[in-house]
């Protein structure tokens, strides 16, 4: 219990504490209950963390329980997909993966049995009319001509939509509640449809298919659930949820709860947005590393501690806000400082000629791998007559706030020698191609004895040891805080998410793994991404090694 207490509480947390004092629940069983009809994203990471964070700390249990009842935009892809992102967040479900589709047979003996109450009816009205017919917010709706339909009839028509004897769109079952009510999801809601469509669990056996408020609260109840978990936007449905339970002959009565859901700067979660950016190709796929997906970022090189750290800051309440990107880049940039081993990567490579340095000579120097953990250890990295440098740290001329390479002035070399500027080559259109410089062999690993001071560090890596690199600096998808407020958001996509770099690395990052991550020094923290290969080495950039957003964008 000394766990339990240690976690920030929020109100979900004390109406489980509450029923357990009070002997409603012995135990707490929590499901987390994804459509596969796309890749889970950033706000399933919060429900994720709350249902099976919870299961965890009350010792309880917690289903993966798919909600496959519309089987046209579902995809085992996307199942896998659900599968494999729950596990890399660090969550264990309970026994196997469960499907609604596994409680078909038992949601069609509850409709029947609503129908035989004189609770439920086949309708034959058109959606255009069942839609004229519901009413408006301010209007109540008028019952369907076929509302009084008898309880045989009835039956007897809802075999023939099992037995395909009916087309889709031309009748559905709806439930009989109130046409009256203030909440629109209690005028005799549609349960079952006809969909002549292959379903991925249980193949052609169904041509009629219920829907989500029908089958959500009946497989939490089959699955004994304490706790239904869920956003507000299915606050109102909760009333739905409790009528069906109570009126059909179930045991278990689950508890419906809602949390706001999470709305995060300069993205978009809704899933019909995430599908359209990736249908229309403005991003690369679903996890493309500028996608709010949890294998998006995943591939940017984000780690499950810090998105689970994340989901622990911005906390659990009934209120909806608009988190700041930059405190989901806090929580890496924080993990990372301290876990990420240091590289040198020159992302616009300048050639430093080094005249007074042997010409075939490769020196390979020690580097430590961190500056702050010293059972990181070191590495060699080999230094050379020709390197290169950052385009931006070398000026012809500058005041005394530029603290890098400047004509006739000297630097430090990260982990290497001081350096002296003396001249430099330019092309045609007066760029820079080349800087002459000379060397001083006497301040490996000390300052030099007559007191001289290097205006500032700057990090290289050798010209014929180092190894070239395709860096992917991504950024922000959009420009704007909330794109989803926009007419078009699609419009405000941020043209420079991704920019890349042809640059080059230090021989140590040949042969990292897929996703290892590294800082690379003074620009930011990168990792190694799925398309990287020994022949073409490729990093993303996951965050820089400050926020530097704001101040780019206060106008």
């Amino acid at each position: 219990m000394a766990e339990i207490e240690n976690r920030p509480s929020n109100f979900i947390r004390q109406i489980i504490d509450k029923d357990l004092q009070s002997g409603l629940h012995s135990s707490v069983s929590t499901r987390f209950p994804p459509e596969p009809n796309g890749y889970l994203h950033i706000g399933h990471a919060k429900s994720i963390c709350l249902n099976f964070g919870i299961a965890q700390d009350y010792q309880g249990t917690c289903n993966l329980r798919f909600d496959d009842t519309n089987p046209e935009k579902e995809d085992m892809d996307f199942v896998n997909s659900i599968k494999e992102d729950v596990s890399w967040l660090g969550f264990t479900w309970q026994g196997e993966a469960r499907y609604s589709s596994n409680y078909f047979d038992q949601l069609y003996m509850f409709a029947r049995e609503l129908i035989e109450k004189g609770l439920a009816y086949v309708d034959f009205s058109s959606q255009e009319t069942v839609r004229a017919l519901r009413g408006t917010l301010k209007e109540p709706g008028q019952n369907s001509p076929y509302r009084d339909t008898s309880i045989e009839e009835n039956l007897a028509h809802f075999e023939k939509m099992r037995a395909g004897d009916y087309k889709e769109g031309e009748c559905s079952l709806r439930a009989k509640i109130d046409m009256s009510s203030s909440f629109m999801c209690m005028r005799d809601p549609v349960i079952y449809r006809v969909k002549f469509a292959h379903h991925h669990q249980t193949g052609d056996k169904w041509c009629i298919y219920p829907m989500y408020d029908f089958t959500h609260c009946i497989s939490d109840a089959i699955e004994g659930i304490t706790h239904s978990l869920c956003t507000l936007e299915f606050q109102d449905n909760r009333r739905l949820y409790d009528w069906v339970i109570e009126n059909i002959s179930i045991d278990c009565t689950p508890r419906q709860y809602e949390f706001s859901r999470l709305n995060l700067e300069y993205t978009v979660l809704s899933k019909r947005k995430l599908i359209q950016l990736v249908d229309d190709k403005h991003v690369d796929g679903w996890d493309d590393p500028r996608m709010p997906t949890i294998a998006g970022i995943r591939r940017r090189g984000y780690t499950p501690s810090s998105v689970r750290e994340f989901c622990l800051r911005i906390g659990v309440t009934k209120m909806d806000n608009l988190v700041e990107m930059s405190m989901l880049e806090a929580c890496i940039r924080e993990e990372m400082n301290v876990s990420a081993p240091r590289r040198m990567a020159v992302l616009e490579p300048l050639r430093v000629v080094i005249e007074n340095y042997p010409e075939d000579q490769v020196e390979w120097l020690d580097a430590i791998n961190h500056p702050m953990d010293d059972s990181m250890g070191t590495r060699k990295v080999p230094f050379t007559k020709e390197l290169f440098i950052e385009r931006e740290d070398f000026k012809e001329s500058a005041n005394k706030k530029f603290k890098r390479l400047v004509l006739e002035k000297e630097v430090r070399l990260r982990n290497a020698y001081f350096l002296k500027a003396n001249s430099c080559d330019k092309d045609d259109k007066g760029e820079i191609t080349t800087v002459y410089c000379t060397y001083d062999a006497d301040t490996l690993g000390k300052d030099p004895e007559d007191g001289r001071k290097a205006k500032g560090v700057i990090h290289w890596v050798s010209a014929s040891e180092g190894k070239p690199a395709e860096i992917r600096l991504y950024d922000r998808l959009f420009t704007v805080p909330n794109p989803a407020g926009e007419d078009e958001f699609t419009a405000t996509i941020n043209p420079e998410s991704l920019i890349i770099k042809q640059g080059i690395v230090e021989p140590s990052l040949a042969d990292a793994p897929v996703a290892s991550a590294f800082q690379f020094e003074r620009t930011g923290y990168f990792c190694v991404d799925k398309d990287s290969t020994s022949e073409n080495l490729v990093f993303n950039r996951t965050v820089g090694l400050r926020d530097t957003w704001a101040k780019q964008n206060q106008s």
